[in-house]
């Protein structure tokens, strides 16, 4: 590597240029490593070989590298090297837009109008991890030691029966300790049949949408809202149909009105910690709902992803265990209590559902990972599931309060918003109607943190509030000020473009 480096920067060295060395050479590495020709993880040579074979002065290399460390381009091994980082600062800036820029052209070669809606829609983030990055919990803090351990007894004798095709929506063992959980901690009503194992909510959804709804075929979603859900929804060709949010959860529209919706197939809602804005449904609305789906024949279905966490009062019931023999379909997820890496989600279902969705399930995923379901299962089952989210909402609740505090501290009254928070993963930070969240949102990406616009999870416009979500779950303690003083440099910049 030290001759091929050398090799390529002598060949781009003899290009003329009025440039001194010390920069010459800090722009061609650093290109070299942006383009990928200098790989992710490759040592770079040591600065007197380097020297040496390009003929010029030792300190010129030094510099140089020391200019690279500080920007976050290589990092330092003491006795070992400098290495090519894994994580390159403009690589990661421009992933999002290199993604997002394939939509055209992948339509252009043929991707159905279907295909081609998902792609252009997509709101996926490239980015998953770092301050403050919504829906993301810590998963440093995850109990890894104990979890290997129980996965290594199993991988030492595997069952064959766990390393084939599963049928039946899970591993048995797994719907038992889940029903038993689910039962205690959220007031489901159910038993372990009941439950089909899933690769996370979208699939959750997916297979809930392909066996309930046909083409055309209406859905309610929040407004704002999730917008995993929409796309599921629209993908499987549903007419999706934004529904406005108030203080209380998902407003039940006038169905007298001119601009009254159409009766739904589908309702899919976040009644315990409405997402994004964090409301909590009222006991006299959930009734409303429960009443109105018995009414129409249709269904709800309840998106329960991160009601285990909540810091002050009792915990919210959901939905599905109100009433008996409610028609709601109860989503959940091991996501945000375990690691979003883990794929694994639920539904609670009708018992009247449960065959078809098994056959579903089986038929259209091929179901497996069952040594992961047993492992999950054992989990629970010695009680590490209980403890971590234990540990896991006293460290949020740290981070929830201190994050309030900086909010009140730096910004003052007016900005945080209110409804939800004391309880989930994210807080909201209301912003000016005339300031805009997605160029506040690109403005502080650039600079190293990570927020989502509270627009884009509006789906009618004209609705939309400004807003900034912030994830604190992953966010340090010790690192938090520090980053959240990028965010109000950056709001104050927005307010003095906008005076």
């Amino acid at each position: 590597m030290r001759a091929l480096l050398a090799d390529l920067l002598r060949w781009k060295l003899t290009e003329p240029s009025p440039e001194p060395m010390n920069k010459r050479l800090y722009r061609l590495i650093r290109e070299s490593i942006l383009d990928g020709q200098l790989a992710a993880g490759v040592r770079l040579p040591a600065s007197r070989d380097l020297a040496n074979e390009m003929n010029i002065a030792r300190n010129t290399v030094i510099h140089v590298y020391a200019q690279l460390l500080a920007e976050g381009y290589v990092h330092s091994r003491p006795g070992s090297g400098t290495y090519v980082m894994d994580a390159i600062p403009e690589r990661l800036l421009d992933a999002g837009r290199r993604t997002r820029h394939r939509a055209p052209d992948a339509a252009a070669q043929g991707l159905s109008r279907r295909g081609a809606s998902i792609v252009e829609n997509a709101a996926a983030s490239p980015f998953q991890w770092g301050a403050f990055m919504p829906g993301v919990p810590d998963v440093s803090a995850f109990p890894h030691q104990k979890f290997g351990r129980i996965m290594r007894g199993l991988w030492r004798a595997p069952p064959p029966e766990l390393l084939t095709y599963g049928h039946g929506g899970g591993l048995p063992a797994l719907r038992e300790a889940l029903a038993q959980h689910l039962s205690v901690a959220r007031s489901v009503d159910c038993e372990a049949d009941q439950i089909v194992i899933t690769e996370g909510t979208q699939q959750a959804i997916d297979l809930a949408t392909r066996l309930l709804s046909d083409v055309g075929d209406v859905a309610w979603v929040e407004d704002p809202g999730y917008w995993g859900a929409r796309s599921v929804l629209k993908s499987n060709g549903m007419d999706v149909h934004p529904v406005a949010v108030d203080e209380e959860g998902m407003c039940p529209p006038d169905m007298q009105a001119a601009d009254a919706p159409p009766r739904p197939t589908f309702i899919f809602m976040t009644p315990s910690h409405q997402y994004p804005l964090g409301s909590i449904m009222s006991l006299a609305r959930r009734r409303q709902w429960l009443a109105l789906a018995r009414a129409w024949n249709c269904w709800i279905v309840e998106d329960d992803y991160d009601s285990e966490f909540r810091y002050s009062g009792h915990p919210i019931a959901s939905l599905q265990g109100l009433e008996p023999d409610a028609r709601v379909i109860y989503v959940g997820t091991f996501s945000k209590t375990m690691y979003p890496g883990l794929r694994l989600g639920y539904l609670v279902l009708p018992k009247a559902l449960v065959p078809a969705f098994q056959a579903g399930h089986a038929e259209l995923y091929r179901e497996g990972h069952l040594l992961t379901h047993g492992a999950v299962a054992t989990f629970i089952e010695e009680g590490h599931y209980v403890a971590h989210i234990r540990r896991m909402r006293m460290l949020y609740e740290r981070r929830r309060a201190m994050l309030v505090k900086l909010i009140e501290r730096r910004l003052g009254e007016g900005w945080l918003h209110r409804d939800g928070i004391d309880a989930g993963l994210h807080l909201v930070l209301d912003l000016p109607q005339t300031m805009d969240d997605r160029e506040v949102e690109r403005v502080v990406r650039e600079r190293g943190v990570l927020t989502r616009a509270l627009s884009r999870y509006y789906a009618v416009p004209e609705r939309a509030q400004k807003g900034l979500v912030l994830g604190y779950a992953c966010v340090p303690e010790n690192g938090m000020a520090a980053s959240f003083e990028i965010i109000v440099q950056a709001l104050r910049e927005a307010l003095d473009a906008g005076a």
